[in-house]
């Protein structure tokens, strides 16, 4: 059954059987308990009292997610500290196919008979789903991995970071931004910790880790005596990594920009320092004039690019419409990926989907149905050759297996399909980001996501940046303000003139993709390096008063 079908059905399944209690999502947690992991054992015998008790009822497949959420904050602003929380979400979903069809349920009430009994709700779901449904569920083969576990490589758990340091850091961040001019900042330090246990009736016993970090700011600077005012955010990127992700290593810096960049590090005090002379830079900055330029896009804005016109348009639920009615469908339709000779892009252009890609944001070793990860390509040569794929969606692309991009925010969420890190492969040729631009006679060089706007179908689009600075004859010459590019995703993507190498290669990504209704969120990154886009429409998006 189609997954915009289980939805809409689960919905008249519970009202055909019985109405269950929501759960508790999330609750205030010590330090100390944060730090106190689940036993493997218990997860375990958890696991199979709800497997058996959902074959007992019927089911042909089972599988079971007892997920622990643990979520931490730490905000300021100028001077003061706003707030630090602490939070967890913990407990049980079990999803099932019976009669040829999807049931789920779940519960925060962690008993072996309160388990079994959420086996037997998400059965009788099923069933009664079977009653008004079409054609049943095909799900790829999948092998059972027996007890296995995966865990975010970090050096440093940010759990363990006492409180006070986080503090301090913020606290040293809005100073440096005061002492520079700034007269608003706003800070905030975020981490996440999913450990997640994975069981099925295929035989796979999956216990993960999985650890991310984004911290962030904002900078603004009121001119008083224009009454004009700019602001920056930070140009860091949300990783997938362990409290070392702030601390700066030399070894990793990118040279060649108007800020100091990293590869996997962020150096947030210097960021800072940046920022608010860049607000004071902005204030003072020219106003774009609108015409076609040559574009240079740092990672730090191109990510988003990517994510937009890419990560979603290659989505195999929006591409058959089953996010219509929310998210939106896609330009890429299946007719295009038929023809294998559908051009997406330049030939440059080489876009891979990757969940296991180290620092991201999306790297796990199995997906949230038991399938293990890997890498595969969406865009090569700039040819449109596949989408993102789960297991019920496999024999539609005439996959053998699933592509392991299954995802659920929380135990008491349906895991489907989620994008994977889709990320666009660096050149061959030895290029830096300075070298680039040499190259370049009238352009435009982009740091940092801003607004952006793009359509239902992901094709027609409109990106601005936090940072936009003039090229003339090969060199940077100033600042812009009020610059946006427009374009259609073919047309961008066919204009791409060159990509820096390997050395210039890095993440950014965001953590709150919104998808699916009920909406989920999830963290997802975009690699990239530094690259030029010849020709591309750019306008003005200032406002004139008189």
């Amino acid at each position: 059954m189609k997954r915009r079908n289980f939805m809409y059905l689960s919905g008249m399944g519970l009202g055909a059987t019985m109405l269950q209690g929501i759960p508790v999502l999330g609750r205030d947690i010590s330090i100390g308990e944060m730090l106190t992991p689940v036993d493997v054992a218990l997860k375990k015998t958890l696991s199979d009292v709800a497997l058996n008790a959902a074959k007992s009822k019927g089911a042909t497949y089972a599988d079971v997610r007892i997920g622990r959420y643990l979520n931490q904050s730490v905000n300021a602003r100028n001077g003061n500290v706003q707030g630090v929380s602490n939070s967890e979400s913990y407990g049980v979903g079990i999803r099932v196919i019976a009669n040829g069809c999807w049931g789920f349920a779940s519960t925060n009430k962690m008993t072996k008979d309160e388990i079994a009994k959420a086996a037997g709700f998400a059965v009788a779901v099923a069933k009664a789903n079977a009653k008004i449904s079409g054609e049943p569920v095909r799900l790829a083969p999948q092998k059972g991995y027996g007890e296995v576990s995966w865990k975010t490589p970090f050096e440093k758990n940010a759990f363990e970071v006492p409180i006070k340091d986080k503090v301090d850091l913020l606290l040293a961040v809005n100073a440096e931004g005061m002492k520079g001019g700034a007269t608003q900042i706003m800070s905030s330090l975020g981490f996440v910790n999913e450990q997640k246990y994975f069981a099925s009736t295929d035989g796979s016993y999956i216990d993960q880790d999985v650890h991310r970090i984004w911290p962030t700011f904002t900078a603004t600077k009121i001119d008083r005596a224009s009454g004009a005012f700019e602001s920056r955010s930070s140009l860091s990127a949300p990783m997938g990594l362990g409290y070392e992700y702030l601390i700066p290593d030399e070894k990793e810096k990118i040279k060649g920009g108007p800020a100091t960049l990293y590869k996997k590090r962020y150096d947030m005090l210097e960021d800072m320092r940046e920022a608010a002379a860049h607000i004071g830079e902005k204030i003072k900055a020219k106003s774009i004039e609108p015409g076609k330029y040559d574009l240079v896009l740092d990672p730090t804005h191109l990510f988003l690019t990517i994510h937009e016109s890419v990560g979603h348009p290659t989505e195999l639920d929006r591409v058959l419409g089953y996010e219509a009615n929310y998210a939106g469908t896609s330009f890429l339709t299946l007719d295009k990926w038929e023809s294998k000779k559908f051009n997406f892009g330049n030939k440059l252009v080489n876009i891979v989907g990757d969940k296991l890609e180290p620092g991201s944001l999306g790297a796990v070793g199995y997906d949230d149905e038991g399938v293990k990860c890997g890498k595969w390509d969406i865009i090569r040569d700039g040819i449109l050759v596949n989408y993102q794929a789960i297991r019920d969606q496999a024999h539609i692309l005439g996959l053998n297996a699933s592509q392991g991009c299954c995802y659920a925010d929380d135990w008491s969420s349906v895991q489907f399909q989620r994008m994977p890190n889709v990320s666009l492969q660096p050149g061959k040729t030895p290029m830096s980001a300075a070298e680039m631009i040499k190259g370049v006679e009238k352009g435009i060089y982009m740091l940092g996501r801003n607004s952006y706007s793009i359509d239902q179908q992901r094709y027609n689009f409109q990106f601005s940046s936090q940072l936009a600075y003039e090229i003339k004859e090969g060199k940077i010459v100033g600042m812009f303000k009020d610059a946006a590019y427009q374009a259609n995703t073919q047309e961008f993507w066919n204009s791409c003139a060159g990509l820096c190498d390997a050395n210039d290669y890095r993440l950014g990504g965001t953590f709150n993709d919104g998808k699916g209704q009920p909406s989920q969120s999830s963290a997802v990154s975009h690699g990239c390096p530094t690259a030029r886009f010849n020709g591309v429409n750019v306008i003005n998006t200032g406002r004139r008063i008189g």
